[in-house]
């Protein structure tokens, strides 16, 4: 698979994490990274879709799932926002997890509680 897939795009959600990681520094909670996210995403034009609720299919059974995706950008990369002590396993799990339940094939992990967010950023193709 592609390590280039959408990476224009990627790179654009990357550098909007940047900046409103250099606005506001580690330690705040999630949902406010995910909103200035939203409105850095926005002010450059790109179509966002907040907490969008996902189903789970089970033997042909959907089953009414409390998944949420953080954020769909340009119907395409999956962004998952954190802001955790440390990325564990199971936060990459989730993230294929989500990217397996939708089709979707890219995804982005930011957690915005680093010092240097480089640091606190996966990128995962299914």
């Amino acid at each position: 698979m592609s390590k280039l897939l959408y990476k224009d795009l990627t790179d654009k959600i990357i550098g909007a994490a940047i900046e409103v990681h250099k606005a506001l520094g580690p330690g705040l909670l999630e949902s406010a990274y995910e909103e200035c996210l939203v409105l850095e995403l926005k002010n450059m034009n790109l179509l966002i879709i907040q907490q969008l609720q996902i189903p789970l299919i089970y033997k042909n059974v959907t089953i009414q799932s409390k998944f949420r995706l953080d954020l769909l950008v340009e119907d395409k990369v999956i962004v998952e926002v954190k802001s955790v002590e440390k990325l564990l396993p199971i936060h990459e799990a989730q993230l294929i997890t989500y990217l397996k339940l939708t089709g979707y094939r890219i995804g982005l992990l930011i957690n915005f509680n680093e010092k240097l967010l480089m640091n606190g950023i996966m990128r995962r193709i299914v």
